[in-house]
């Protein structure tokens, strides 16, 4: 079966093996894209969602080998916004018309169960706004509580469907850990996203379809898939940077396998490749809102400097850039359809 006819029937069944993807990442991409845009369009329209993320600590407890906000990183300027902040954040974000606010951090301990479920209850007082939550690994009695405070979505990456890789990768913690947090999340009603990384040393091809239909095993309704961009202040440092090309297919084939599930143009896609990934059935777009004096210290991996501006220009802006593309700005929330 030559790949339009897998791709077709991946398609009508929405299932696929792994040896099925592998032949596809290998081949064109011409076809595969096309046809990614065509089920976004039947089944999510042509409505991009605009998300605001709010990064707003970077320290964290963890050790992950790849990303610049590790532990044993002594080079960076660690910063943390106060709850007032944060709510403040998100109510110019609100203002701007962004309906969903990103509450992005890495795992630090300093923001108690007690402080974020502040912070959701005070966010949600805004009005009709989406609070997704990105905060790591935490006990199951947190996440049971921050969904009883209005926190709708959670953001916790699977990162590789490789154990072996994730335990390399990750010594603090455990794939099997990760995953079990996942679980929790879907069954605590969370609209869960997960995602990973293409050009993970170690990777394979084979890695990557099994990160795929991982997704669709835990059926998330959000899913980042992004390359891996080494950082210069982490262990990782020399090795390549994912490839743009191979990142976009398997965005492509997500999309064929979850028709309606929410991917985004991840920033380090866009960084890597000053592109992105709407032709292979993206629809989502996130923007940094935190200050700028924060924003260039949020360093998981290195991005030029951007020009400060409103948070309301800056939404201009990306607005533009989606209607070149023949596409519409969602005014909604933009929920699980």
């Amino acid at each position: 079966m030559d790949n339009r006819a897998v791709i077709d029937k991946i398609i009508k069944t929405s299932d696929a093996s792994v040896e099925e993807i592998v032949s596809i990442l290998k081949g064109s991409e011409d076809y595969l894209f096309e046809m990614a845009y065509r089920v976004r369009q039947e089944y999510c329209g042509d409505a991009v969602h605009l998300r605001a993320i709010i990064e707003f600590s970077n320290y964290c407890r963890c050790d992950c080998l790849y990303c610049g906000l590790q532990r044993l990183n002594r080079n960076i300027q660690r910063y943390r916004m106060s709850p007032d902040e944060i709510v403040s954040n998100a109510k110019e974000a609100y203002q701007a018309g962004y309906r969903t606010v990103i509450l992005q951090s890495g795992e630090d301990s300093y923001y108690t169960r007690d402080i974020i479920s502040g912070i959701i209850r005070d966010i949600k007082k805004l009005g009709d706004i989406a609070i997704t939550l990105g905060v790591g690994e935490r006990e199951y009695d947190d996440y049971a509580q921050w969904r009883r405070d209005g926190a709708d979505r959670y953001l916790i990456k699977h990162e590789t469907a490789d154990s072996e890789i994730y335990n390399r990768l990750h010594p603090h913690s455990s794939f099997e850990r990760r995953i079990e947090c996942l679980r929790w999340l879907k069954e605590l009603g969370y609209q869960t996203g997960s995602g990973f990384m293409i050009g993970l040393p170690g990777q394979t091809l084979e890695t990557i379809a099994k990160d795929i239909l991982l997704l669709k095993e835990l059926e998330v309704e959000m899913a980042g898939i992004g390359p891996f961009i080494p950082h210069p202040d982490t262990q990782l440092r020399d090795e390549s940077t994912g490839s743009s090309l191979l990142t976009l297919k398997a965005v492509a084939i997500t999309r064929l396998l979850l028709k309606r599930s929410h991917l985004p143009t991840t920033t380090a896609l866009e960084v890597s490749t000053k592109t992105n990934a709407f032709c292979a059935g993206a629809n989502v777009i996130m923007r940094k809102v935190e200050p700028h004096s924060y924003r260039r210290l949020y360093d998981i991996y290195p991005r030029p400097k951007a020009l400060e501006k409103t948070i309301a220009q800056e939404r201009k802006e990306v607005e533009d850039f989606i209607k070149s593309f023949g596409l519409e700005v969602s005014d909604s929330r933009g929920d699980y359809i």
